[in-house]
């Protein structure tokens, strides 16, 4: 079974910040292109942000651009995601996954523990 293990949601209200963080195996973690991706009640998992291997390039989906920030520690095999200005539609469960660094679709199949953010307006 992969190990990813996304932590740091919470619930704020609206305009407030988050930083997730995600770990996982070196398996996972070396020499992949690694994503955030959220999925909201009742709809579709989407991509939210990716980052290269070694921290370069990152690609954010218009709804978070200028307001997310995805980074890496390659020593720690860990990826966070800094979300600032935070909205009501910005609420689901958020994963962690490995990417392919050609089209940022994920590895595998398999999404770990996700963690929940939930905005208030």
């Amino acid at each position: 079974q992969v190990q990813l293990v996304a932590s740091g949601g919470g619930s704020v209200q609206a305009g407030g910040s988050l930083r997730l963080s995600c770990t996982t195996s070196e398996y996972i973690f070396n020499g992949n292109c690694m994503g955030w991706f959220r999925q909201g009640s009742g709809k579709e998992r989407e991509r939210v942000a990716a980052i290269g291997t070694g921290g370069t390039p990152t690609i954010y989906a218009d709804s978070v651009k200028g307001r997310f920030v995805i980074s890496r520690d390659n020593r720690e095999n860990t990826v966070d995601l800094q979300m600032n200005n935070l909205q009501p539609e910005d609420t689901a469960v958020y994963y962690c996954a490995g990417v392919r660094c050609d089209n940022w679709t994920p590895l595998l199949n398999d999404w770990g523990r996700g963690t929940q953010v939930t905005v208030s307006s």
